[in-house]
């Protein structure tokens, strides 16, 4: 788990013995925290680097994820996401669920 300040150059010495690589896109501690944009650089660098790799790695990222930027962070790399609030605080969570995976269909189309 990488959370927003930590450097990605822990990377070099274990990215051979992973199998998920965490972003944190807020400062972990409670919920409904604002996504910190410059997650979207450390996704895009972190993707190149599992690319490079020749790796199957998964890239999750948590925090701030949300119906209105979820296929942004899918652009900058992410193929695995973490919502928690964004849904639980909504009326109907399969509508927001189903908004999501519509956002994600846009990027993979």
């Amino acid at each position: 788990m990488f959370n927003p300040a930590t450097p990605l150059h822990y990377l070099d010495h274990v990215m051979d013995k992973l199998d998920l690589i965490l972003l944190m896109s807020v400062n972990p501690g409670f919920g409904g925290q604002k996504f910190i944009a410059e997650a979207l650089a450390k996704l895009r660098i972190v993707r190149q680097r599992i690319d490079a790799s020749g790796r199957d790695i998964r890239l999750e990222i948590d925090g701030g994820v949300k119906v209105d930027n979820i296929a942004e962070i899918a652009r900058a790399g992410a193929d695995t996401f973490v919502a928690g609030s964004a849904i639980y605080s909504t009326k109907d969570y399969k509508a927001t669920i189903d908004a999501m995976r519509a956002e994600l269909a846009k990027v993979k189309s």
